[in-house]
């Protein structure tokens, strides 16, 4: 009868240990950018010379909804001429980028690494 390949045993104190550190990881990882003022959450205002419903670009349909939601002509203007920047600084993309790409190449080499140990394991 063959071998299976059996992974070590962790007790359960290690696996509670490593679920709170991933855990506690993760927050860390996700605050960060916030924390740090690096989140792309930059607003621009392209207010017309001259604001109407038309310069707006609202049609008879939206007008009415912006009413029953009781904003005025002036009121609903700041939030639609309120967009998203969606401009792209190269140097955080670029930054993102050979992050990732680093990441993959080590999960590569890593994982490589292991399956060579376990089929070495298991065909040797």
């Amino acid at each position: 009868m063959k071998k299976f390949y059996e992974p070590p045993a962790q007790p359960a104190a290690g696996q509670i240990f490593d679920s709170v550190f991933l855990l506690i990881l993760i927050y860390v990882v996700l605050l960060t950018p916030i924390l740090l003022g690096l989140t792309a959450g930059n607003t621009v205002t392209q207010m017309p010379e001259t604001v109407s419903w038309e310069s707006l670009g609202q049609n008879p349909t939206m007008v009415a909804q912006w009413e029953k939601l009781g904003f005025t002509m002036d009121e609903a203007a700041e939030l639609i001429a309120e967009r998203f920047d969606y401009s792209v600084k190269p140097i955080p993309l670029i930054i993102t980028a050979l992050v990732v790409i680093g990441y993959f190449v080590m999960l590569l080499v890593m994982s490589d690494k292991e399956y060579r140990e376990v089929i070495a394991e298991k065909f040797d």
